[in-house]
């Protein structure tokens, strides 16, 4: 019956990426970035992801995108994709590798936290920050750390146990031909986003994260470059080195409009977080993927050798 239910669903994956990735590329004003963001995790989360994509992102009308995606909850939902596109595809492929190789479950988590870790900040995040400092990769992924390890502690919270708890009892699960290990690595996805969406509700908010935009405005949530570079100058003190410099000398008045919209409905936060409000997010993160590796470990998965899986089928 679970193996029925199994392809069932990857069935229903396959028609979601394909609309997902069909109105994302050719309906779709979202940023190119978002598009495959959008795209991976619907690979990874199936239908579910198709319908939150619906739900937030897919235009609903001629030039009604901008708009649409302001709400807080959609821009929140937008930089969960964001994380998990980068993080999930990492934490997946390291999965799939250490698995073919038999290795442990310890060293397997390891490897999938700072593979996933590693392709979401230097690929989706500083790449995607890149633009909006002046082409500074170094700034962004200066800038983009902190953020993205925060997703990533709550992405990994969620996934640990799942699979550790899963594939620890389904010897099969551990091997990448099972149609059970890419099962497993759906459900895990899907509870890891449950568990970091609140973190990136969080980051957006404070403005150090980003959501969904729009190419027609070149920015986040429907915002000008210019508006975009006043938010990022307001919360940290950086300049973006690709404003003109009459840009740079109305600076100050589009930081100051940016700073005066307090509304909950847009990108256009800004104050940024306290390091006092970042330390306890970080506890809190750090917490919550400790509970994760408790609740693996009182599975007994982390204790078991994989390589023992193909050993157990002959």
């Amino acid at each position: 019956m679970l193996e029925y239910a199994l392809i069932a669903w990857f069935v229903l994956t396959g028609l979601s990426v394909v609309y997902v990735a069909w109105d994302a590329f050719t309906r779709n004003p979202e940023l190119t970035v978002m598009k495959y963001g959008w795209v991976l995790v619907t690979l990874y989360a199936g239908p579910v992801a198709a319908a939150f994509y619906v739900l937030s992102c897919q235009e609903p009308g001629p030039y009604q995108h901008e708009e649409f995606i302001k709400p807080l909850w959609k821009q929140a939902l937008g930089s969960t994709v964001h994380c998990l596109a980068g993080d999930a595809t990492g934490i997946i492929f390291a999965a799939a590798v250490t698995a073919s190789l038999g290795l442990s479950m310890p060293i397997d988590l390891a490897c999938e936290y700072l593979l996933g870790f590693g392709f979401g900040l230097l690929i989706f995040q500083a790449l995607f920050m890149r633009d909006m400092l002046g082409g500074s990769y170094v700034a962004a992924v200066r800038r983009s750390f902190i953020p993205e390890w925060l997703s990533m502690n709550a992405v990994m919270a969620g996934m640990i146990p799942v699979m550790v708890t899963l594939m620890s009892r389904d010897m099969k699960a551990m091997e990448i031909s099972s149609m059970y290990f890419w099962g497993i690595m759906s459900l895990a996805t899907l509870v890891g986003a449950i568990i970091a969406y609140p973190v990136n509700v969080w980051l957006v908010a404070v403005g150090l994260k980003h959501g969904m935009g729009s190419v027609r405005a070149l920015g986040a949530g429907g915002h000008s470059m210019e508006a975009e570079a006043a938010r990022i100058k307001d919360i940290s003190g950086e300049m973006p080195a690709h404003l003109k410099p009459g840009t740079r000398s109305r600076l100050k008045k589009a930081a100051h409009k940016v700073h005066g919209r307090r509304s909950h409905d847009t990108m256009s936060m800004t104050g940024g977080a306290t390091p006092a409000q970042i330390s306890a997010v970080t506890l809190l993160t750090l917490l919550v993927l400790g509970a994760g590796l408790v609740l693996a470990d009182l599975s007994g998965g982390l204790a078991m050798e994989r390589a023992h899986a193909s050993d157990m089928n002959h």
